[in-house]
């Protein structure tokens, strides 16, 4: 297939076109490689895809619309995975109007590429943060998600119910899919794993907000991809038991899905950082700190849809993961 993907910079938008083009799909690459963290590290990505056949690297901005609406007009994808996006929640409270220009402004554009270009099937990056202040675990698709506690965790809100206006009024199978803390080699440096590694190896302390006491669905890069394809493939439909008396969140009348995908297991952030320690070999100075504004406590993933749908399993242990990224860290930086 011709599938186009945005976010081929990024973490996971690199290893899901490395998948794709593995199995023989042409991949289009779209990324305007904004320096919100290290450029260096998402050029080194995207050299990794350009030199496999089958890759066409675009280098634009989802939000620009003129330029888009082009894209989608010369190269006609077949799917859609959208990945681009402004990530962070703490950035989200710095730096508000880059959500709105990325991930609203971005997704429409998305929307309307796939509108008018009769696209099969788009599959998008929702998050975790929409559960916002849901205490009940693990966290369910069937779930209300109208108490978002960030501005980044609001436009994902907001990109599923863009997405299930766009599956309602023009019947374009839609699939949003929860990302429950994606960690594995080529990571983001914004993300714990790579700062608690580079901290601890360079003998500097550690912030540890919450106290330690944060419990994430740390999922690993490998399982994420595996169901990222799986879905891609599994075409959104409509859900012929939607009923407006009892509406269901994760489906509907149109050709619409929500998945959570994560680990279903989730760890707490101070062993989350002891088996860094171990795989490092050298223990972490530690600043223990509250919770942070915009931050939840907890995420846990009820992955039983995605597992009934596309057979999703996730299979690598947080111990195994952290392995993995840390051999690749020492590798990339020469340590």
């Amino acid at each position: 297939m011709k599938i186009l993907v945005t976010g081929t910079a990024g973490f996971i938008g690199s290893h899901l076109a490395h998948r794709l083009l593995d199995r023989g799909d042409q991949v289009i690459g779209v990324d305007n490689v904004n320096d919100y963290y290290d450029v260096s590290l998402k050029e080194a990505r995207l050299e990794r895809l350009t030199c496999k056949p089958g890759f066409t690297e675009v280098r634009q901005d989802v939000a620009d619309r003129g330029a888009m609406e082009a894209l989608f007009a010369e190269q006609k994808p077949e799917r859609v995975v959208h990945l681009a996006a402004q990530a962070g929640v703490r950035y989200s409270l710095e730096n508000p109007h880059a959500y709105v220009d990325a991930n609203l402004v971005g997704f429409m554009n998305i929307l309307e590429g796939c509108r008018h270009n009769s696209v099969k099937h788009l599959v998008y990056a929702s998050s975790s943060s929409v559960y916002g202040a849901n205490e009940t675990m693990p966290f369910s698709v069937h779930d209300n998600v109208d108490h978002p506690l960030s501005l980044y965790a609001a436009s994902k809100k907001a990109n599923e119910l863009m997405a299930h206006t766009y599956s309602h009024l023009y019947n374009l199978p839609t699939t949003g899919l929860r990302f429950f803390t994606v960690y594995g080699p080529w990571g983001r440096p914004d993300m714990a794993l790579f700062i608690f590694t580079r901290k601890i190896l360079a003998g500097e302390p550690i912030d540890v907000f919450n106290h330690g006491h944060h419990r994430r669905d740390f999922t690993y890069i490998d399982d994420i991809v595996e169901g990222v394809i799986r879905t891609l493939d599994h075409v959104a439909e409509p859900n012929p038991e939607w009923t407006g008396e009892n509406p269901d969140p994760g489906t509907g009348k149109g050709p619409y899905r929500i998945y959570n995908i994560g680990s279903n297991n989730p760890v707490e952030l101070s062993r989350f950082i002891e088996i860094i320690e171990e795989r490092v070999g050298k223990k972490a100075e530690k600043n223990l700190l509250p919770l942070q504004p915009g931050d939840v406590p907890a995420t846990y993933a009820n992955v039983d849809d995605l597992i009934a749908d596309v057979g999703y399993k996730p299979g690598t242990p947080v111990e195994e993961g952290i392995a993995n990224f840390v051999d690749w860290y020492r590798d990339f930086y020469g340590i």
